[in-house]
């Protein structure tokens, strides 16, 4: 018997806010469950385990995510607005009522050691997306340096979203990753003309 899409995206909502959006990753199935307003056996009649179902609502978020990603990237009209365009799109994705106080990503690659293999996967495919994207948008900018450009806001883009954790600190200010971007856009850009 299969489970009904409605169902599935009930199992889905409740992990966006008792992982994700609550940030805990050792949520028992129980709390999943009963958010969900589901019996274990829905749960795993439709997703064999709850590394499979959070796999499954990462998964979902990651497109949502690239669909925000886009739209900020459309909205730009210039090469390098195109490529700090990431830093825009967070704003808008941490916006949105499904909005997390920090990535599930990182939030779930940091409750695993050793993430198995589904899990694995998706943040795999998250990492790999950011890191592709990022260098393909930055080619136009730096040129060779594209590689070592993307990698540099990788490390500001995942900066931006750990600060929002510390709990002892102000909160971040608006832009401030995006300005620190830019410096290190301006930086290859200069580079790139010298050559």
């Amino acid at each position: 018997m299969s489970t009904r899409e409605s169902t599935r995206t009930r199992l889905l909502d409740a992990i966006d806010e008792v992982v994700f959006a609550a940030g805990d990753a050792t949520a028992p199935v129980d709390r999943i469950l009963e958010r969900a307003g589901v019996s274990p056996a829905t749960l795993y009649r439709a997703y064999a385990s709850k590394d499979e179902l959070v796999a499954a609502a990462l998964d979902r978020r990651h497109r949502e995510w690239l669909e925000v990603w886009d739209a900020a990237v459309a909205r730009a009209d210039t090469d390098r607005a195109r490529l700090l365009a990431v830093f825009d799109a967070l704003e808008d994705f941490r916006a949105r009522a499904s909005g997390a106080r920090w990535c599930a990503f990182l939030g779930t690659a940091a409750g695993y050691a050793d993430p198995p293999p589904t899990l694995a996967e998706a943040l795999r495919q998250e990492s790999g997306a950011l890191r592709a994207r990022l260098r393909e948008l930055a080619e136009p900018v730096a040129g060779p340096g594209a590689a070592a450009l993307a990698e540099a806001l990788v490390l500001v883009y995942s900066g931006d979203l750990a600060m929002r954790l510390r709990p002892d600190g102000p909160e971040p200010v608006p832009g401030l990753a995006r300005q620190v971007a830019a410096l290190l856009v301006e930086h290859a850009e200069h580079a790139e003309h010298l050559r």
